[in-house]
């Protein structure tokens, strides 16, 4: 088994910089999102996890809301796309448009900035302050996939805690979902 190296960027410290292109064909700086908006969500996704396509209408929902407050969420995909072709460059487009995105979606290839920023799920999210600081880290709620299900909305309620200049009290938690395919 090869084991391969993660940073896992704790809560607490700077996020990992990065430079991915992005299914727009525009290639995205994460310095460039912090000097314009107030938080960045960065969400590890891929095409074939059904958590991250059970979770894709409360991230809809979250851009939504959190967006005229000045924030966005930014989907990468670090999954090798070489042995799972579901999660490839040209298939993340098409999944994109049936999903309706309403997020920049960026390919991290190499998977240097998922291991950077320690994701081993998708999906994970990565709540960043404007500072680059990474405030809260783990899943997006407790909920099952039941709608009628009661729970924490995790990522959520940190960055309605960020914007009120509130701490943020529950920081980071357990990831749940699909493993990330890495590279051998």
């Amino acid at each position: 088994m090869n084991l391969l190296e993660t940073i896992d960027t704790p809560v607490g410290s700077y996020a990992p910089d990065f430079e991915l292109p992005g299914i727009d064909g525009q290639v995205h700086h994460l310095r460039r999102y912090l000097e314009k908006f107030r938080a960045v969500g960065v969400i590890s996704m891929c095409n074939h996890c059904p958590y991250v396509e059970w979770y894709l209408g409360k991230l809809r929902n979250i851009q939504a809301e959190f967006a005229p407050k000045g924030f966005t969420l930014i989907g990468m995909n670090g999954s090798d796309g070489d042995r799972e072709t579901r999660s490839s460059f040209e298939n993340m487009k098409a999944f994109a448009l049936r999903h309706h995105l309403n997020f920049p979606y960026l390919w991290d290839s190499t998977q240097d900035v998922t291991r950077s920023f320690g994701a081993t799920k998708t999906p994970m999210a990565f709540l960043i302050d404007t500072n680059g600081i990474v405030r809260y880290k783990g899943r997006i709620d407790n909920h099952r996939q039941d709608p009628s299900s009661v729970g924490e909305d995790y990522l959520r309620t940190a960055i309605a805690s960020l914007f009120k200049g509130q701490e943020i009290d529950i920081p980071q938690t357990e990831p749940i979902g699909t493993t990330l395919i890495w590279r051998n």
